[in-house]
Parts: C-alpha cells; sequence; structure tokens
C-alpha cells in the first residue's frame, strides 16, 4: 500500500474509536484486519495497528492539545470525520519523524474533504495552521 492508503487505513479504523467502547476497540481491530474488500500485506497491518497504537497512546495529549488551540471549539463539539482526521494529523506532525509537517497538513485536508462535509477540509486547515 502506499503512504496514502496506509494513512486512510488508520484514519478509518481510528474512526471507530467514536462509535465504540474502548474495551470493544480490540475486536474491532480484528474485524477491521479480517475483512476480506481490502488486500493488506503482513507488513502494512503491522504498520496500521502500530500508527493507530500510538495515537490511542497519545489520545488525551492529543485531545487537550485541539481543545486549546480551537478557538470556539472543543472536541465534544466537533465532527467525527473533522476530529479523527485531526487526532491523526497532529499525531504525525509531533511524533512521527517520517511525514513533514507539510505533508500531514495535506493529507489531513484531502482526507477531511473526501470523508466529510462541505468546509471539512478548510476546517481542518485552520485548526492544524495553529499548530504548524
Amino acid at each position: 500500500m502506499s503512504r496514502r492508503e496506509l494513512r486512510e487505513q488508520v484514519f478509518l479504523l481510528l474512526f471507530r474509536v467514536e462509535f465504540n467502547e474502548l474495551s470493544d476497540m480490540p475486536e474491532q481491530m480484528r474485524m477491521f484486519l479480517e475483512d476480506d474488500d481490502v488486500k493488506r500485506s503482513d507488513e502494512d497491518a503491522a504498520h496500521i495497528t502500530g500508527k493507530y497504537d500510538r495515537i490511542m497512546e497519545n489520545l488525551s495529549d492529543i485531545d487537550r492539545q485541539l481543545n486549546e488551540k480551537a478557538e470556539n471549539w472543543n472536541v465534544e463539539r466537533m465532527g467525527k470525520v473533522e476530529l479523527t482526521v485531526l487526532r491523526l494529523a497532529l499525531f504525525e506532525m509531533q511524533q512521527d519523524e517520517e511525514v513533514p509537517v507539510s505533508v500531514a497538513i495535506n493529507e489531513a485536508v484531502e482526507l477531511a474533504k473526501k470523508f466529510g462535509q462541505e468546509g471539512s477540509g478548510a476546517f481542518v486547515n485552520a485548526i492544524l495552521a495553529k499548530f504548524a
């Protein structure tokens, strides 16, 4: 898979957090990885789950930072797509040395446009610009 495809897969797995109890996420991950419609190598699956795990380890700090920088917004009010994209992007910007900040922002905007509503890309871009 390309880096963009891997990022989208991490987003899709991370998005499930918004609809499931954290205790259910190991089962959600198993079902996600067993989806026969998506062909993932063992290396791809390891990358996806590894990044997901690192994001989840830092989730409370990521959400705290989003709450501090997003004026007149907090994570409880944000759309689920936008929140998930922001969590992934902020993690990449701060913790993933393989991803340049500009790439993390651009890819986040593209994910928001693909999965979000009209204006999602602009919202994500505005929030992430405060971290750049």
